[in-house]
């Protein structure tokens, strides 16, 4: 297997959280501004203080990626999950300092537990709105959106709810479980924007009397619509499809990659870790995105 090596350098790594928790501070709009330049040590933050993986001299990439991904115009599907936001310091629910630590999903992330008490699971969504709220999207993020200019067939596909991919400046991603940061009626399924709860008062009503709630798919639900046919239209006619941070393991997303491979896509697994689906991948790159898209992006050729 033939690699390219990529150098990185170091840059100035003190300055990298103060300039996360600064830029988050000023409410950016388009986050696609936090990194308009590849950063030049292709490192990650995680969480608002800012601790960083350890240096890496170079980085290897599988010449067989280079070579899939070096036209403009193949179609290209991007599928995202926890890992990428854990780079931006986000708890995944499946790991062991989780946010799923201390509390068992069905007791709250179902429609189920809603109607069995709200309160306490407005109280929950907006105790994690707030840790969104402390992060931004990382260069992994802010990659694709260079890499959704560049090709001319892109789709993102995300089972990530916390509204990086936007934040970022992705223009359209596909997010299958929903958007945290947004709201909805339980009732008549009416978007409701921004709307959340602070603890106290009445819980938050649409017009039609139903009760809002936060604008996720919880357990037993069916995905937002449209979405999943989307995603498989897309995965159909693929020519190079990379799954990117996630475990491969959660349906529905999990059969996106096989689809893909039956389709005939080159597949590309960018992950830190072996999965339980690595052995179908026709690559794979053993970094964080963070770290490795950048380097991607740039032996391609994509403008900043």
């Amino acid at each position: 297997m033939l690699m390219a090596a990529a150098s990185i350098t170091p840059g100035c790594l003190a300055d990298y959280p103060t300039r996360l928790i600064r830029l988050r501070r000023a409410a950016i709009g388009d986050c696609g501004r936090l990194w308009s330049r590849r950063p030049s040590y292709d490192l990650v933050g995680r969480g608002p203080i800012g601790i960083l993986p350890p240096v890496m001299k170079t980085i290897e990439i599988d010449r067989a990626v280079l070579h899939a991904l070096e036209n403009r115009r193949a179609r290209v599907v991007v599928s995202t999950g926890a890992g990428v936001s854990a780079e931006s310091g986000v708890p995944t629910f499946r790991d062991a300092n989780g946010l799923w630590k201390n509390v068992r999903p069905e007791e709250l992330a179902t429609p189920e537990a809603f109607a069995r008490d709200p309160r306490r699971v407005w109280e929950w969504y907006e105790y994690r709105r707030g840790v969104v709220r402390t992060v931004l999207p990382n260069p992994g993020h802010c990659e694709l959106v260079r890499w959704e200019r560049h090709f001319s067939e892109f789709t993102l596909i995300t089972q990530n709810v916390d509204g990086l991919h936007r934040l970022a400046g992705s223009v359209q991603p596909i997010e299958l479980h929903g958007n945290i940061m947004t709201s909805r009626c339980h009732e008549c399924g009416q978007q409701s924007g921004e709307i959340g709860f602070d603890g106290t008062g009445e819980l938050p009503r649409c017009q039609c009397g139903g009760l809002i709630r936060p604008n996720v798919v919880w357990f037993g639900e069916q995905l937002p619509a449209g979405a999943l046919e989307k995603s498989w239209e897309a995965v159909q006619s693929a020519e190079v499809f990379l799954s990117v941070g996630t475990s491969g393991v959660v349906q529905p997303a999990a059969s996106l990659a096989r689809l893909a491979k039956s389709s005939g896509a080159f597949l590309i697994e960018v992950n830190p870790e072996d999965t339980e689906v690595s052995y179908m991948f026709d690559a794979v790159l053993r970094y964080p995105s963070g770290i490795v898209l950048p380097a991607v992006g740039r032996r391609l050729g994509i403008a900043e």
